[in-house]
């Protein structure tokens, strides 16, 4: 007796299993085989940058040459839509799949910008923070630090700061400045030559910070901390026109 009961649990048991693994395969074959009824943006922006809204990548997914609504889930191509989205370059990721109400989900994670390129001959850019250079919107402004300088021309060539050294070493630089409350407060603008030499106008003292080449970053901002608590407090924080951090262990003003 006790062994037939037994028996019976197992065949209960396996009844369930294969009816719940109908259900799993029906529920997935209802979702790849449903219509798409609309289209639902999900915009991640965690650091509210408005380049684009919901609208605007709804449009891109409109207008990417595939039908949408009323078409198949499983019959639109949601790579190659992906793809097209990231060209933006203000799109960091997207992902596309349907939901069991046959909605097409379009989770979008945006760029975030931590400095602006500016020109007098050519049009603003930004930096994101994972090094790609994206064009300006006429719907956003980012508040972020300012590059300028003969280098700003051969960055928006690479169109990516990480396909070269100096551009690496430049963008060590902006994260570095950015993850510091009192250097991101101080730090307005960045000028950089042709050769790569920085220049760095603060925010709040009057003088001109050269820098150098984008090397030896913290020793170099250590060396600037110590001037601005230990010398300008005593000579007075007009005295001085500039301060050249270049040269090791020193720190030169005039």
């Amino acid at each position: 007796m006790k062994w037939k009961l037994n028996i019976r649990s197992e065949i209960k048991v396996a009844v369930a299993l294969i009816g719940i693994s109908f259900l799993i395969a029906f529920g997935e074959r209802k979702q790849g085989g449903s219509v798409c009824k609309d289209i639902l943006v999900e915009l991640d922006n965690l650091h509210e940058n408005h380049f684009l809204d919901e609208a605007d990548v709804l449009k891109l997914v409109e207008n990417s040459g595939q039908a949408i609504r009323g078409t198949g889930i499983d019959r639109i191509k949601l790579k190659e839509i992906e793809t097209k989205l990231k060209f933006d370059k203000h799109i960091q990721d997207a992902q596309l799949f349907g939901d069991l109400k046959g909605n097409l989900i379009v989770n979008v994670e945006l760029r975030r910008p931590i400095a602006r390129i500016v020109q007098q001959d050519a049009p603003d850019a930004y930096i994101a923070d994972d090094g790609v250079i994206m064009p300006v919107s006429e719907k956003y402004t980012s508040r972020v630090m300012l590059l300028s300088g003969g280098l700003m021309k051969k960055l928006l060539e690479s169109q990516d700061l990480n396909k070269t050294d100096e551009g690496k070493q430049i963008l060590e630089m902006i994260r570095f400045i950015n993850e510091e409350k009192f250097w991101k407060a101080q730090v307005a603008q960045m000028d950089i030559d042709d050769n790569g030499r920085i220049t760095l106008y603060p925010q709040v003292t009057g003088q001109k910070v050269e820098f150098g080449k984008a090397i030896s970053i913290e020793n170099k901002f250590r060396k600037l901390m110590i001037f601005y608590k230990k010398i300008l407090p005593q000579r007075g924080w007009t005295k001085y026109d500039r301060v050249n951090l270049e040269y090791e262990g020193q720190v030169i003003a005039e």
